[in-house]
């Protein structure tokens, strides 16, 4: 196959990490794109809590937080690129064809990323988007650099399935999106083959 063959996007895809990804960030990790494009990519790892959960963020930034459904629920390591900064994946809450969040992302396949306080200060109402994850930090690629890993046998990749990242139990979440490929994990090698 030739390299200039046509660009893959894989915006509101899974990167799945392989056995011989070693990266502490990344081991096991199941990764949701929120952008993908020539310039590189974007995404949040929805399998890896962090040590606070949802309550103690909200305390963090002095807001309340009036949702039952959410106190418990974990804060992610979204990556390792601004650990110290909010991410709010949620289902599309838009006013017309705008978003009602200020700093928001809409992401195919029917999610927003939020990264401004609007949306915490709506869910400390009550309110706000009914299903939403919530990570601290992101993960990012530079040009080309997904692309060369994905070459690698670093990742595998499939369309990403919405109830994995808000209905399924985080300790399932990696064997449940290898499963979208028909896979299980014994099945993989952590050696990278070449033809």
């Amino acid at each position: 196959m030739a390299m200039d063959s046509a660009p893959i996007n894989l915006t509101h895809h899974f990167l799945i990490a392989m056995p011989g990804l070693d990266d502490e960030a990344f081991a096991r990790s199941v990764v949701y794109m929120c952008e993908h494009s020539n310039r590189g990519a974007l995404g949040l790892v929805i399998n890896k809590p962090s040590d606070i959960n949802l309550q103690n963020l909200f305390d963090k930034v002095s807001l309340p937080l009036r949702r039952d459904d959410l106190t418990g629920s974990p804060v992610f390591q979204g990556g390792p690129v601004q650990t110290e900064r909010g991410f709010v994946l949620h289902e599309c809450m838009l006013a017309g064809s705008e978003s009602v969040y200020a700093a928001t992302m809409t992401i195919p396949g029917g999610l927003e990323m939020t990264t401004s306080r609007d949306v915490l200060e709506a869910l400390s109402t009550g309110a706000g988007p009914r299903k939403v994850f919530v990570s601290l930090g992101y993960s990012s690629w530079g040009e080309g650099q997904l692309e060369s890993e994905i070459s690698e046998n670093s990742w595998l990749t499939v369309e990403a399935d919405l109830s994995l990242i808000f209905d399924t139990p985080v300790e399932q979440r990696y064997d449940k999106a290898l499963l979208l490929l028909g896979l299980q994990s014994w099945m993989l090698s952590p050696e990278a083959g070449h033809a």
